[in-house]
């Protein structure tokens, strides 16, 4: 079993950034890829950000040139500077890792959420 802890969600204003972390532990053998996902009131959850362990990323439309992914990968942990924010970007973001175990193989993972809001 593997536990995603988030944290850096906030309140900002429009134009201003913050930085989301999110540290995986537990049973690791492999982290194969981690990111992010956000979901606003009434909308679906959507991706915004992932990264592979090789490096590999993939972004929202929304999000490209304004986030970016990052990760540590013997903390197995994963960064999201998000830059010139927006009131779109306001959402709960929720922390993903596909994580390998040598009991289970590879299952995906979820943190908490934590909240950003962006205010006009």
């Amino acid at each position: 079993q593997a536990q995603l802890v988030a944290s850096g969600g906030g309140l900002v204003q429009a134009g201003g950034s913050l930085r989301l972390s999110c540290a995986a532990s537990g049973s690791i053998f492999r982290t194969n890829a981690m990111g992010w996902y956000r979901q606003a009131p009434g909308r679906q959850r959507e991706l915004v950000a992932t990264i592979t362990s090789g490096g590999s990323t993939n972004y929202a439309d929304s999000v490209k040139g304004r986030f970016t992914i990052s990760r540590d990968n013997a903390k197995n942990t994963v960064y999201l500077p998000m830059n010139s924010l927006k009131p779109e970007d306001t959402a709960v973001y929720y922390c993903w890792a596909s994580i390998y175990g040598l009991q289970y193989g590879s299952r995906d993972y979820w943190g908490q959420g934590t909240q950003v809001t962006v205010s006009s």
